[in-house]
């Protein structure tokens, strides 16, 4: 049992129509889920290696979602440090924080190898990993001056480190074991630091209909797959090992119906 479980949903950023972000976080807060998160990408490539799927900027959604909704936390999921110096990207989060009446929650990273064609495409430096680490504990720092919760986002061990400087930790995806491992990282440098995970789910009244939808969206076996009784035990896991947020990311991201398929999934795991 866990009582103070906070879920979170991730919007649909891959659509051109940002009216089908609006409408998942106004169901999110319906469903009083704790918080929606977007993606911050500037393009994504499909399944067949060249196809650009369309991405909305995560700054000017989260505006507009914290402008739409009155009581849901707003967050990036992970800001990439290497795109806006530090006071930019500051500044940013902290307009949404005004926005939002204090609802937002900065998750900033260093990026991964699939972030340097983005970066390298739209004229942005992909540097070194430490030169990336470096930029990343700059802008957190600077998001902390500006009075924005951070968590500090991913696995490498160096970074870990950096949540000395930051409210939480994210992971995304992973084992259990692997959450658990970095958990103690985050916790002897920064004991107070919230840890966290997400990963994709694929959710359904049944493991046989979320099984159907699964293979009709092409979803990996990294993908939690099933109905919220299987997801359930998926997750505790994670529990266990200490994280105290699991961020729900649909495959199916546009459909709004996951939302309360999330708020369902926490009551399950706090029973």
């Amino acid at each position: 049992m866990m009582k103070d479980l906070r879920v979170g949903l991730t919007l649909p950023s891959f659509v051109e129509d940002p009216d089908i972000a609006l409408r998942v976080a106004v169901a999110a807060e319906s469903a009083e889920l704790d918080a929606v998160f977007a993606y911050e990408h500037l393009f994504r490539v499909g399944r067949d290696g060249e196809t650009r799927r369309p991405a909305l900027d995560c700054w000017s959604l989260l505006g507009a979602v914290a402008a739409e909704t009155r009581t849901i936390g707003v967050g990036s999921l992970t800001a990439r440090a290497s795109l806006r110096p530090p006071e930019m990207l500051a500044h940013a989060s902290q307009t949404v924080d005004r926005v939002s009446g204090g609802r937002m929650l900065a998750v900033i990273g260093a990026g991964d190898g699939e972030s340097r064609v983005e970066n390298e495409e739209f004229g942005v430096g992909f540097g070194s990993l430490d030169e990336r680490l470096a930029e990343l504990a700059d802008a957190l720092d600077a998001a902390r001056r500006a009075g924005v919760r951070t968590w500090v986002g991913g696995t490498h061990r160096k970074l870990l480190g950096l949540a000395e400087r930051a409210d939480g930790w994210n992971r995304w995806a992973g084992t259990p074991a692997q959450f658990a491992r970095d958990a103690e990282v985050v916790r002897d440098v920064n004991p107070c630091a919230a840890r966290t995970w997400g990963g994709l789910f694929v959710l359904d009244a049944t493991d046989e209909l979320a099984g159907a939808k699964a293979e009709r969206l092409g979803a990996s076996s990294e993908v939690i797959i099933g109905s919220l009784a299987t997801a359930a035990n998926r997750v505790r896991p994670y529990l266990d090992a200490g994280a105290t947020w699991v961020i729900v990311a649909p495959v199916d991201s546009s459909e709004a119906a996951n939302a309360d398929l999330a708020a369902e999934l926490r009551a399950s795991l706090v029973a």
